[in-house]
């Protein structure tokens, strides 16, 4: 998968790379000719819909890719902008494929689709990105020097505000209480998207760099870095503000912050997400990934509901939530799905429940947290490898001598009862991804460095 024209952006959830150098106007025209052929022969579907974010070269791919599309006999809704989660509503309501041009938190020169089948269904690397690819290597080379226009035009139908009711369908809206409510949007698709969905509620919604600027003019759209959270923190403590939102660019993310300025992981979020939705449906199953805390199978069991794990990444989860019914999902980087959102991950839904049961409890999100918080964690921690393969079986081998479970559904995760870690290759970079947690910081900071002197063990091939 790196090599071709095609090599360096298809990743294993999508297609991201640099613009004009990696992805431009021609490769969006074929990629789009190639989706439209997989979607045709896979779902014999004839229509699509496709939607772009803010950035500076959304309007000129978007077209691109929907020329492509038309020129393969394609129907195209174009949606016009659009967050990643507004599209997967549109493909769950119209029953269509849909592609969304965006490349999420990467950086402003950066561009990329997401996919996905009628019904907001996954498209991953073994469920159909590997054909789009192989169809628009074909396409590519067959195109003249000019690319034909696109036809179709923005479909005018209110598909914000279609989705914000949606969004509060999910919650009981007179139940909230009139919570101040700081989000950053980081000039993302967040800005669109969080005013029509807060229109009507008692809550106050204070909009931070809520205008659409695909050059990011005040930081980067990636609330994983703590030193894009600052604005919003500060913000908060100013205003008195109840909770804080952190949008990524494209909105399908969000982390949340306390009225104290202090971020609550993605773990915590689901454990607090997972809690409200076992309320609804008792006995539900909710599934959780690999590197979420242990803190959340512990609450889905004492909730009485069937806790799942599984692989890190929205195309695995949402083929599991599919298979298994599950009612909600979780990831610890600040992915939320929903069975009655097509399946689909959302923030701004995970956002109104834990508001909700912010409301209910009628305490500070500081104190809502604390029983969802009971180990410490290290954050993930990456470390450049030239073989990643080979350091991970040279550290799995290692923990096996030792007697220790070694489990390998994603990566390596090795469970020591009183701490555990797991170590994921990155998809896009040569990466590896650790992760670890244990009783309390002083031990999680002393396994940190166990695993990290293994990695350097291995790399240099002691």
């Amino acid at each position: 998968m790196d090599s071709g024209e095609f090599g360096a952006i298809f990743k294993a959830y999508d297609v991201r790379g640099v613009v004009p150098t990696e992805l431009d106007a021609r490769r969006a025209f074929a990629i789009g000719a190639g989706f439209a052929r997989f979607v045709a022969e896979a779902d014999a579907a004839r229509r699509i819909a496709v939607a772009h974010d803010m950035r500076t070269s959304g309007i000129e791919l978007a077209g691109a890719f929907t020329a492509g599309a038309e020129s393969e006999g394609a129907e195209v809704v174009l949606v016009g902008l659009a967050s990643t989660d507004l599209l997967y509503f549109v493909s769950g309501v119209l029953g269509v494929p849909g592609a969304m041009l965006t490349a999420s938190h990467n950086p402003s020169q950066y561009n990329g689709v997401k996919f996905c089948l009628a019904g907001a269904k996954p498209v991953g690397q073994d469920t159909g990105l590997g054909a789009i690819r192989r169809y628009a290597e074909g396409r590519l080379g067959a195109l003249g020097a000019a690319l034909p226009a696109p036809r179709a035009t923005v479909n005018r139908r209110d598909w914000p505000g279609e989705f914000a009711r949606h969004v509060r369908s999910f919650i009981d809206c007179a139940s909230l209480l009139a919570l101040k409510v700081v989000a950053d949007t980081a000039n993302g698709m967040g800005g669109l998207i969080a005013p029509r969905v807060f229109e009507g509620l008692p809550c106050t919604l204070d909009v931070l760099y809520g205008e659409l600027d695909g050059t990011f003019p005040n930081h980067p759209a990636n609330p994983l870095e703590p030193a894009n959270l600052v604005d919003l923190r500060q913000r908060i403590l100013a205003t008195a503000a109840d909770v804080g939102l952190a949008f990524d660019g494209d909105a399908d993310r969000v982390f949340l912050v306390d009225e104290l300025g202090e971020p609550l992981s993605g773990s915590t979020t689901t454990a607090i997400v997972a809690r409200a939705m076992l309320a609804k449906h008792p006995g539900a199953t909710v599934l959780y990934n690999v590197i979420c805390s242990k803190t959340v199978p512990e609450v889905i069991a004492e909730c009485g509901g069937v806790g799942i794990r599984t692989r890190v990444g929205h195309s695995f989860i949402k083929a599991r939530m599919a298979e298994t019914g599950a009612v909600f999902a979780g990831e610890h980087s600040g992915h939320y799905y929903f069975r009655e959102n097509y399946g689909a991950d959302s923030g701004i839904i995970a956002a109104l429940v834990v508001l909700e049961a912010l409301s209910a409890a009628a305490v500070p999100l500081s104190e809502l947290r604390r029983p969802f918080e009971r180990y410490a964690d290290s954050g993930e921690l990456n470390t450049p490898v030239g073989d990643a393969a080979t350091v991970i079986a040279s550290i799995a081998k290692h923990y096996a001598l030792l007697g220790r479970p070694v489990d390998e559904l994603d990566g390596l995760t090795v469970d020591s009862g009183d701490w555990w870690f797991n170590i994921r290759p990155s998809n896009t970079e040569p990466l590896l991804r650790l992760n670890v947690e244990a009783a309390d910081a002083g031990s999680c900071a002393a396994h940190v460095t166990e695993v990290r002197q293994l990695i350097g063990q291995a790399e240099q091939g002691e």
